[in-house]
């Protein structure tokens, strides 16, 4: 596992990385969150163990990202992401980082999404696509979630025609009161949207 700053279209942001082989899984935080968040659960050892590769990369969006210059901007941070992604991935998308990766999927292929309460995902300009969606897709919500409202999480999951998973008495940030929950959900996802399993 590395953890190092890149360059990367004249931004400078820490990445935590492992090559491992097959599809690779790209890790996006939350507003409030760095890519350790993703350390903290288990989860990057879990992938490293299991010989997956991924890049879970402190995004110009963050509010204590390592990551230089900031910006909200989507068009930036969609640019970033193009740039890391590599071919089909799958992407894993806490809050702002799941709007992102809704964001990327509209313009670029991917093999799976797993969406943890992705803020923003009713606009009428993703609303529109989400039918034609062929990854596999995953959505999390923490049942106390106080800034994503449940019926917008019922809607994304009945546009993307996907099952809602629904973390009991769970906050915004589910993955953080279920660890093992979520990193086991990852896998499945992953295990899906790459051909070993049937899809959802």
């Amino acid at each position: 596992m590395k953890d190092e700053t890149v360059e990367i279209k004249n931004y400078q942001c820490r990445m935590i990385s492992s090559k491992g082989k097959g599809s690779s899984i790209v890790l996006l935080h939350g507003f409030m969150f760095t890519s350790d968040v993703w350390n903290e659960i288990g989860l990057l050892r879990m992938l490293e163990q299991r010989n997956i590769p991924f890049k879970a990369l402190d995004m110009p969006y963050g509010k204590i990202s390592e990551c230089s210059p900031r910006t909200n901007d989507v068009s930036s941070n969609m640019e970033l992401l193009s740039s890391i992604a590599g071919r089909d991935p799958v992407i894993v998308g806490a809050s702002l980082g799941g709007f992102i990766a809704l964001k990327y999927s509209v313009s670029y292929p991917v093999r799976g999404l797993l969406l943890a309460a992705p803020v923003m995902s009713m606009q009428k300009e993703l609303m529109r696509h989400y039918e034609t969606f062929n990854s596999a897709i995953s959505i999390i919500y923490g049942e106390k979630d106080n800034i994503v409202s449940a019926n917008e999480m019922k809607k994304l999951s009945q546009s993307t025609n996907t099952k809602l998973k629904i973390y009991k008495e769970a906050s915004h940030a589910a993955y953080l009161d279920y660890p093992e929950q979520f990193v086991t959900d990852v896998l499945e996802l992953y295990d899906i949207a790459t051909g070993n399993h049937e899809q959802i």
